[in-house]
């Protein structure tokens, strides 16, 4: 059994490795949108690319993360930002010329936070939970450090969603003793769905706008009920003054 392990581990750190290259160089073309120098362009593509690894590992505390004790790693997220450097590679010609490569590491990042969760001794809900973890982590701090709305809360055609799904079908491979299944499968799975998603606009629904019409709904939005107007009593006139009153009260009503 040690050697299907062993294997299962290899294929899962080139597909980690993989995806860190690719959104090292997404990262780079933000940089370039932002107008970042070289070590702008080093800092973002670096978070980019290793955020969302070294998020999973401090969760598992399974030791340092992998991205400080594997020395290929930075090199990776280094030379994808310097591809994104030199080369003129804009986020609209990512989303136009990318957009299969952006799809595939969604599924290697889902499948490899998902592996590393199930391998830690943990269960499928946080494998699945860290499995989308590795997946956005890395583009939502780059875009939280850039001061940007992180990409994945909408508007991104279904991402932490393909993701879930990804990481969802690796556990269940797993759990069915086919975890080299669920590598290929997801990977599929999230070509597919995310491709699918972009070509047809899906995505999650935003917020509703149906209120429902009640005093404890007006109490919750803080909505104040009218004032009531209440009735006071004419004081005599003294001596000297006129019997004739003008303003609010000439009716002898005033506000409450």
């Amino acid at each position: 059994m040690a050697a299907p392990i062993d294997t299962i581990d290899q294929v899962t750190r080139y597909l980690d490795l993989a995806g860190v290259l690719a959104c090292a160089m997404l990262g780079g073309a933000v940089s370039r949108s932002e107008g970042l120098d070289l070590f702008g362009f080093l800092v973002v593509g670096i978070v980019s690319g290793l955020g969302g690894g070294i998020i999973r590992d401090t969760l598992l505390q399974q030791g340092p993360p992998v991205a400080l004790t594997d020395y290929a790693y930075l090199p990776t997220a280094v030379l994808g930002t310097v591809i994104s450097f030199v080369i003129h590679l804009s986020e609209n010609a990512w989303d136009r010329l990318f957009t299969a490569l952006d799809a595939a590491v969604i599924g290697f990042w889902a499948v490899t936070g998902a592996q590393k969760t199930l391998a830690a001794g943990l269960g499928w809900l946080p494998a699945i939970l860290l499995g989308v973890t590795t997946a956005v982590g890395g583009g939502a701090t780059r875009d939280v450090l850039l001061r940007r709305v992180p990409a994945v809360f909408g508007g991104n055609g279904l991402y932490a969603t393909v993701a879930a799904v990804v990481a969802g079908t690796m556990v269940v491979c797993t759990y069915l003793g086919a975890p080299a299944i669920g590598i290929v499968a997801g990977i599929v799975c999230s070509l597919l769905l995310r491709l699918a998603a972009v070509r047809f606009g899906w995505g999650l629904p935003n917020g509703l706008e149906w209120q429902p019409h009640t005093r404890l709904a007006e109490a919750l939005r803080g909505a104040r009920p009218p004032r009531r107007r209440r009735r006071v009593r004419h004081r005599r006139a003294e001596p000297g003054e006129s019997s004739t009153r003008s303003g609010p009260n000439q009716q002898g009503l005033t506000d409450g």
